[in-house]
Formats: C-alpha cells, structure tokens, sequence
C-alpha cells in the first residue's frame, strides 16, 4: 500500500529538490569553464624563452689597459730593434736626431696626455719614453763610449738614470711608473761600482748594506704605496743579500782583524734592522726586524769572540752574546722590538741547547750497552762508562756549561715573570716576555713557569760526571743523588706547580734507569745502586701520599717505580747467590705478595691500584722466568694463586678469585704434566668439579639462572674430551665409565628437567653407544644382501611420510618439553 503525502508536504519536497538540482547544475558549469581554460592553454604555442643577456668579458678600462700595454712592448721591441739592427745605417747626426726626436717626443707626450686627463695612455707612452732612455745610455756606450769599462759605465748610467727618471716622476706627479721604476734601477750602482772597482768582498757587502739602508729610509718616508712597496723589496733583497755575505765572511775569517772587519758589517745590518724595527708602525713587521737585528747582533759580537777564545768556546761565546743581548730588554724600547729581540735571542739559545745534545744523549743512554755485558767490571771512570760507540761528543764540559747557562737564563725569566704576575709596576722584560694572566701567583711559580729550566739544569747535571771523568763508583753516587734531588723537588711541588711535578718525576725516572744500566758493570755496584733506588722512591711515594698539597699523580708513579725496583733488586740478590733462574722467579713472587699485603693494608686509598697492578706483573714475570723448569713452574703457579686467593678475600675484589682458580687450575695441569700422566680426565675433572660446585652456587641464589649457563661448562669439559678419547680408545673402560657418567647425567637432568645435563649427557651416551655398536652394525651390514638396505631405506622413508603429520607433532612436543627446562 503507497503512503501519498499532503500536498503542503509534497510541495515542499520538491522545492527542495529543484534546489540542488540547481546547485549542482551550476557547479558543473564552473567545472566546464576551467576544463575549457585548460585546454585552450595546452593548445597554444609557448612563447619563446627570453635571450639571454650575455655579460661583457672584459670592462672598457681593462681593454683599454691591455691594448695600451701590447702597444707599448711593441714600440719597445722596435725600438730596441732599430737600436741594435739599424743603428749602423745612419751618419752622427742621424742617429742622434733620431734618438733625441723619439725621447723628448715619448717624454714629452703624457704631459698633453694628462692635460686631456688620459692617463692610462700617457703611463704607456711614459713607459715607452724610459725604455728608450735605457737605449740611449746604451747607444751612447756602444758608439761614444766603447772603450769605458762596462761595470763602471753600468754603475754610472743606472744612477744618472735613476736621477732622471726621479726627476721626471716628481714633475708629473700623475703618472705613477716612473719614481717607482727609479728606486729599482737604484739598487744597482753601488754594488756595480764595487765590482767594477774591485773593492773585495767587504767593501761589496757594505754597499749592498747601504743600498738596504737607503731603501729603508725610502720606504719608511715615502708617501706613494707603489714606491714603499718596491723600496721595501729591495730593501729585504738587499738587506738579506748583504747580510748573508757578512755572516759567511765573519764565519770564514781567519784572524781576529777579519773577524772584526766582518763583525763590523753585521753591527751594520743589524743597526739597519733594528732602526727600521723601531720606526716601522705595524708590530709583526717590527718584531720580524728586530728578530733580524738581533740575530746580526750576536753573529756580528760571537764571530770576534769565536776568533779570540779557543776553538772549544765557539758555542759558549755565541751564548754569552745572546745572554748580553738580553740585557736590552731592560730599556724602554716598544713592545714589538723588545719581542723581536726576546725571540732571537731565545733562538740562539735553542741552538746552543741542540749542539749539547750528542753530550746529553750519551750520558743517558750509553749505560744501556752494559746490558750485553753485565757484571764484566768496573770501568776506568765514569766518561768510559757511558761511552756511546760512533757518536761524536766535542768538548762535554762545555755543553754542560751551555746547557746550565740557557737553565739560569730561563730561570731568571720565570722569576720575572712571576714578579710581573705579582707587580703590575714589572720592568720592561717582563712586559715584554709576559701576558696578562688571571689568578694569584703562587710561591712555586718562579719554577711552574718554565720546566724547561728544570729539565735543562738536570741535563747539564747528568753530563759533568762524564764530562769530568769522575771515578765509576762517584759518577754512579752522583747520579743517585740526583735522582734522590729530583724526586724532592717532585714531592714537595704543590698542585699549582703541577709541570715541575711531572718534570721532575719524570726527570727522576730517566736518571733512575739510565744509572741503573750503568751499574751493571760489577755486583757491588748493581746491589748498591738498586737498594738505594728503591729507598728513594719508597721514601717518595710515602711522603707524595702523605703530603696533602703534592701532585695527585706523584705518589702512584712513584710506587710503581718501588716496586719495578724491588724486583729488580730481587733478581740481581738471586743472581749474585748462582741460583738458577726458575729459584730467581720463586724469589721474585715475595714483591706481588708483599704488594698484596701493602694494598690489603691500603684498603681504598688512591695507591691500591698502582700497588695491585704493578704487583701482578711482578709476578707475571716471575712465573715467566720459571718455565724452563716443570716442577718450579708449578709451584710458582701455585703461590701465585694462593697471593690472588688471598686478594679476592677482600669484599671488593671478589672477582679476583677466578684468576685464583685459573692458577690453581694451570699448576695442577703442570704438575700432571711433569709426573707424565696422559688421562685427560685427571686434567678436566679438576676444572669441572669447581665448575659445577660454582654453578649449584650460582642456581641457589638466583633460580633463574640457565642451566647451560651454570653447568654447560663443567660438563663439557670433561665430557667432550673424555668422548674424544674414547673414540679413539680400543679398551672397553673407558667407554663404559663415560656411558655410565652419560647415563647418570642424562637420568639427572631428566629428574630436575635441567636441559643441558639431559642434552650434553643423551648426545654423548648416544655417540658413546654408537662407537661400541659400531663394529656389530658393520658386521651386520656385511652380512645381508645387497639390496636389502636400500629397501630398508625405501620403507623408513614411505613409514616416515605416512606419518608425517604425527612425527611433527612429536617434534614439537619435544621441543616444548625442552623449552621449559632451565
């Protein structure tokens, strides 16, 4: 049956519908006209894409530049042309109407140029006009003049050149190549009228000084950045010209009025240096020439002293020189001269210090050769003693006098500076040699501030007893004090001086060992040496740990070092007794185990670490010297373990306690080894039943834990090896007691549902049953026909596929029944 609505309801139903019908309607004509706009613009061509705009490559000035210069260098090379080519062709006159036209004319012309404010054209032309002066003085050689000796008419034509190309630049100030090009035909007319005078090497070096100083002043005056620029190279060129021919000319002198003529051009180079230092604004370029004025001081004064002193005080003169040279640096000169002249004076010191070097390398490491020839005896002195075969040392007296002067030099500097730090009112030096620093200045900073001076006064002190040829047994006392001075001066330095501490220490190291060596040569001298030694760094390492104020890394190196020497001196008493050298390692193993006791002693004070470690490998060394005996090596491992056993006592070294067993584990194998037992079981057993003891422990106090993780190791330690011997054993025993052990660690895991005892003991018993069947089976085989066995296989495998479904069952329910065992 149809519901008809009222027709007021009707009504208003489809009004409502006329309305989206219209709406729709007109969002489809807007669609319409966006599809029309769209397609009409795919149809009409793309315009084409603008051209682009291509950039000039080169600016009308620099076009301009380059086409006046290639006109320019062509009218010189025909003009030089004409000057060495067509010259012979033309009378007097000609030639000189024609050089005279074309000069004036090329000179003459940039001054209209100018005035038409053409510049770059009248540089050319300007340029072209000297050039042709050049060929002027040249013709006039060659056709006036050819007689005139051709350095000295060099000499003269560069400076009347130089004069008028001066002048012609100072009338047209606009043009900028000529005074320029003016003060580089300069630099020749001295040096020319040397040469050409045959003044001698001196009188040449002192006019390339004059050159450099002429253009110092040049440079420093000038107003044009283009003539300080060539002045300045010249200036350097000839300067360092000069100056290089001075120091060669001091250095080859033969006699003190050589020395001295030489000494004389330095002091000029260097007067020339420091002058321009000290007018020169820029403070780079003012210490690099006064870093130069210094160094020409010190040749200019060290070369007449090298000629007056013998040959064995060259080195110390040159010193003495930089040392007075720093006595400028007391003066008010500015700051940059001051460092420039700090800087060459520190340079030369350096050197000093490097050609003291050979002495110092021999004092230190020529006792090492006495470890090839230990206990041979007792050198002559202590100069034959630390001889060095092949390295030349020359005059060592006086490279301990160098190498102590350059150590007060730097002292000296580090109290100034630590005055400076203190007094802002500080003289010149040490404003010069110091920066602003921020914090207090501590007491100890007159040494903080340079270690050098410590480390060089203590070459300086290892070098005299050689240099002097002191008698073995007080060169060998001398060094042990030295040893004992530097390791005070390393405890009583205060954390602020942390550089000194370290220095010294490590100064105190090197001396230690390098003295060590060197007493190698007699038995009395090794046990008297080594006793004192480790006295002295025990006495250290108490009163570094003492000492709240002393450098934190002091006490534990120090302690090392104890005990390094304690062991030493434990192999030198059981060497000088004949005992074998596995007695000497027994021996040895009373250091790590009074090092337990110290660190037990210690408990956690910042030394038990260092004691601890270097205590092991002590005893690793000791072990080591004991393996050539079985039996002694076995012992040895044995204390051992009992010394790491006795360490893991402590609550916080528990860990230690499987090193422990790991030694006690290796002395019972060796000591099986030695009695020449083969049973493998007598070496596993011994592993696995502590492994298992540790691993019921284990599962105790955490239920969690796996099985594979607690008893997996013990179990194949011995089972796997056992099942390898037994494979390979023709007796029945063996097999029997390891199927047994197999089954019962099988049946085991099985009760507890303990997975790796049921998998490790249900392989092996497997494996083990398979290797006494085996011989049956292969006789079985070879029993039956030949086709019986593939179709044994044929039926296995149509059994297993029939059953297919039912054996992945069982897989699976294997696999869950060992997935929850632990």
């Amino acid at each position: 049956m149809t519901n008809i609505p009222p027709p007021a309801e009707e009504l208003r139903v489809l009004d409502l519908e006329l309305r989206r019908l219209d709406a729709r309607r007109t969002q489809l004509l807007q669609r319409r006209a966006w599809l029309i706009g769209v397609l009409q613009a795919a149809a009409a061509p793309a315009p084409a894409p603008p051209r682009p705009v291509r950039a000039p490559e080169a600016t009308p000035p620099n076009v301009q530049n380059a086409l006046l210069t290639l006109g320019g260098i062509l009218l010189t090379i025909a003009a030089i042309a004409f000057t060495l080519v067509s010259w012979g062709h033309l009378g007097i006159g000609g030639r000189s109407a024609v050089l005279a036209a074309v000069t004036l004319t090329a000179l003459g012309v940039p001054a209209l140029l100018l005035r038409r404010k053409l510049r770059s054209t009248a540089e050319t032309v300007a340029a072209l006009g000297l050039a042709l002066t050049v060929l002027d003085a040249y013709a006039l050689h060659a056709v006036a003049l050819p007689q005139t000796d051709a350095l000295g008419y060099s000499a003269a034509a560069s400076a009347v050149l130089a004069a008028l190309w001066t002048a012609y630049g100072l009338s047209f100030r606009a043009l900028r190549l000529p005074i320029p090009l003016a003060v580089a035909t300069a630099q020749l007319p001295l040096f020319l009228w040397t040469r050409a005078a045959d003044a001698g090497d001196h009188a040449t070096a002192a006019a390339l000084l004059v050159t450099a100083a002429l253009d110092v002043a040049v440079a420093l005056r000038a107003s044009d950045p283009g003539v300080r620029v060539v002045a300045a190279v010249g200036a350097c060129a000839m300067g360092l010209w000069g100056a290089t021919a001075a120091g060669y000319l001091s250095w080859s002198a033969t006699d003190l009025p050589d020395a001295a003529r030489a000494g004389a051009l330095l002091i000029l180079a260097a007067s020339i240096a420091l002058v321009a230092a000290w007018l020169i604004t820029e403070p780079p370029q003012a210490a690099g020439a006064a870093f130069a004025g210094g160094l020409l001081m010190v040749a200019a004064a060290g070369g007449v002293l090298r000629e007056a002193l013998p040959s064995a005080w060259t080195v110390p003169g040159y010193l003495a020189c930089a040392v007075a040279l720093l006595a400028v640096m007391r003066t008010a000169l500015p700051r940059p001269v001051l460092r420039g002249i700090a800087g060459a004076a520190l340079l030369v010191h350096a050197l000093a210090a490097l050609w003291a070097s050979p002495a110092l390398a021999s004092a230190l490491l020529g006792p090492v050769s006495w470890a090839g020839k230990a206990w041979s005896g007792t050198p002559q002195n202590t100069g034959a003693a630390s001889a060095v075969p092949g390295l030349p040392v020359q005059h060592p007296v006086m490279a301990a006098l160098v190498l102590a002067a350059v150590a007060t030099v730097l002292f000296t500097a580090a109290r100034l500076q630590f005055q400076a730090l203190g007094h802002p009112g500080a003289p010149p030096l040490t404003r010069a040699m110091t920066t602003p620093t921020t914090g207090p200045a501590t007491p100890t900073a007159t040494l903080a501030a340079s270690p050098a001076a410590l480390a060089l006064a203590w070459a300086a002190l290892l070098i005299l007893p050689s240099a002097l040829q002191l008698p073995y047994a007080a060169g060998v006392s001398a060094y042990v004090a030295l040893t004992g001075a530097l390791l005070v001066v390393a405890v009583v330095s205060r954390v602020s001086s942390k550089a000194v501490a370290l220095t010294s220490l490590t100064l105190g190291v090197a001396s230690s060992v390098s003295v060590a060596f060197l007493a190698l040569a007699s038995t009395g001298a090794t046990l008297g040496t080594l006793g004192p030694l480790t006295a002295l760094f025990l006495a250290a390492t108490v009163l570094a740990a003492r000492r709240r104020e002393a450098v934190s890394s002091v006490a534990p190196a120090a302690v090392c070092a104890t005990i390094a020497y304690t062991t030493t001196l434990a192999f030198a008493a059981g060497a000088a007794r004949d005992l074998r050298v596995d007695h000497i390692g027994l021996l040895m193993l009373a250091v790590p185990a009074i090092g337990a006791l110290a660190a037990a002693r210690l408990g956690r004070h910042q030394l038990t670490p260092p004691v601890e470690i270097a205590g092991a490998v002590a005893g690793g060394l000791a072990i080591i010297l004991t393996t050539g005996h079985a039996a002694t090596l076995a012992l040895a491992l044995a204390l051992g373990g009992v010394i790491t056993a006795g360490i893991a006592l402590r609550t916080d070294r528990r860990p230690v306690g499987y090193a422990a067993g790991v030694l006690f584990l290796l002395a019972t194998w060796v000591r099986l080894a030695a009695w020449g037992v083969e049973t493998p079981e007598a070496y596993t057993l011994p592993v696995t039943v502590p492994a298992l003891l540790i691993g019921t422990l284990r599962r105790r106090r955490a239920p969690g834990t796996s099985s594979w993780t607690a008893y997996g190791p013990g179990l194949a330690a011995t089972l796997l090896p056992s099942l390898v011997a037994a494979w390979s054993d023709a007796h029945w025993q063996r097999p029997l007691l390891l199927g047994t052990a197999a089954l019962l660690i099988t049946l085991a895991g099985a009760r507890h549902r303990l997975q790796a005892p049921l998998v490790l003991g249900g392989t092996v018993l497997a494996l083990d049953a398979l290797h006494e069947l085996a011989p049956y089976i292969v006789q079985v085989v070879d029993t039956l026909p030949r086709w019986l066995p593939p179709a044994l296989a044929g039926l296995m495998l149509l059994a297993i596929g029939a059953t297919y479904e039912q054996r992945l069952r069982d897989a699976r329910r294997v696999r869950d029944v060992l997935g929850r065992m632990h």
